[in-house]
């Protein structure tokens, strides 16, 4: 599993054996970075694991199929120990609840749809976790993630992984040139999940037949507005579910329970057209339906914006690149025209449904795999 091709470095990129090159793993006790743990500790690697608390570890216990819980906990301490490395475990539950759950609900709230583990990226791994790494004098910090870290002209460049149904380029896209500059994804370059799960068995782990998370770590079941009703009780006040055209259709006891996009489970059946949640309106407490082509956008404002490319974003007037405004679909070729270092505005080539404020807008190269960074949607359309 090399990374790096030069032979005058180590598979890190540093120039110095293995043994003299201490890494920091974020472990969540998943397959994906027990792997990358017990791979670099094999080869010879002076490896740390780090484990994250993010939230209560009572109620952590009780709950499978999210990352970070009490069982991964153990899982990571067991790997470390069996790998014979030393494992830490943090307490950043104030740490996550500030920047991250705490925006999450309040951006529900505010009719947004956030993407959290963009923001745990963003503010928690890459942030603290990496600082508690350069703390621990380590050279570099790996996890798990699939995405790809390559040399180019200008330095480390960002780009998606190989296998593109394992791609996470999405929920990275605001990691900074300089957190590059330090991270690396030893999985980035595999051809499929299968390749690490067969590592995983290689090494003896576990963790090797464990099923993914699938769930937002804090969001039991998927189940956001039960929630964001126990972060913020009362934010479910009742109001009416009105068409586009003004008539009210019904009424709904939250617009937390809403989001763009939404057909299914709107309360309002009878109707001849099939309806779909178009805006919502949190100040009156109303949830805009209407027909399809409403969820059509072309122009899409963008803020917030991490910039990856080897030129000032605000060089160009305009950009032709490809955007992704959802995880799970593919880039759609689209023009970014700067307003400044942070701010653009994104116009697609081809008409998007469903775009909504929260969501990321990620840039990538068009045919190729490099990622440009993105920005976060801040209003509709």
């Amino acid at each position: 599993m090399a990374l790096d091709t030069d032979p005058a470095l180590n598979s890190l990129g540093f120039a110095k054996p293995p043994s003299q090159t201490r890494v920091v793993v974020a472990m969540s006790g998943g397959v994906d970075s027990s792997v990358v743990a017990a791979y670099l500790a094999d080869q010879g690697y002076d490896v740390v694991g780090v484990t994250l608390q993010l939230y209560d570890h009572g109620a952590a216990l009780a709950k499978k199929g999210a990352c970070c819980a009490g069982i991964d906990i153990h899982d990571a301490r067991r790997v470390a120990e069996e790998r014979g490395f030393p494992h830490y475990v943090l307490d950043y539950e104030n740490i996550f609840k500030d920047a991250v759950i705490d925006e999450f609900a309040d951006s529900y709230l505010a009719g947004a749809t956030p993407v959290p583990c963009i923001r745990c990226n963003e503010r928690v791994k890459f942030k603290d976790l990496l600082e508690t790494a350069r703390d621990l004098e380590a050279d570099c910090m790996a996890t798990g993630h699939y995405i790809q870290r390559k040399m180019g002209a200008n330095g480390p460049e960002l780009h998606c992984a190989e296998d593109a149904n394992r791609d996470q380029s999405y929920f990275l896209f605001s990691t900074t040139p300089e957190q590059l500059d330090y991270l690396r994804f030893p999985l980035g370059h595999l051809p499929s999940k299968h390749a690490t799960r067969e590592m995983a068995a290689q090494y003896g782990l576990a963790v090797a037949d464990k099923p993914d998370s699938q769930d937002i770590c804090f969001v039991p079941n998927g189940d956001y507005a039960s929630v964001i009703e126990k972060l913020r009780p009362g934010a479910a006040e009742p109001g009416e579910i009105v068409h586009a055209d003004g008539r009210v259709l019904g009424t709904h006891t939250g617009v937390i329970h809403y989001t763009i996009g939404q057909r299914r489970g709107l309360g309002i059946g009878g109707l001849s057209e099939p309806l779909y949640v178009v805006k919502l309106d949190v100040d009156a407490k109303q949830v805009i339906v209407g027909p399809k082509e409403m969820l059509s956008t072309r122009t899409i404002p963008v803020r917030e914006i991490n910039w990856l490319g080897d030129e000032p974003l605000t060089a160009r007037p305009e950009w032709h690149l490809s955007v992704k405004v959802r995880s799970t679909r593919p880039p759609r070729e689209a023009i970014l025209r700067p307003i400044s270092d942070t701010e653009a505005e994104v116009e697609l080539l081809s008409p998007e449904e469903g775009v909504s404020p929260g969501q990321a807008c990620v840039f990538y190269e068009t045919g190729g795999s490099r990622i440009y960074g993105g920005g976060w949607i801040w209003r509709g359309d």
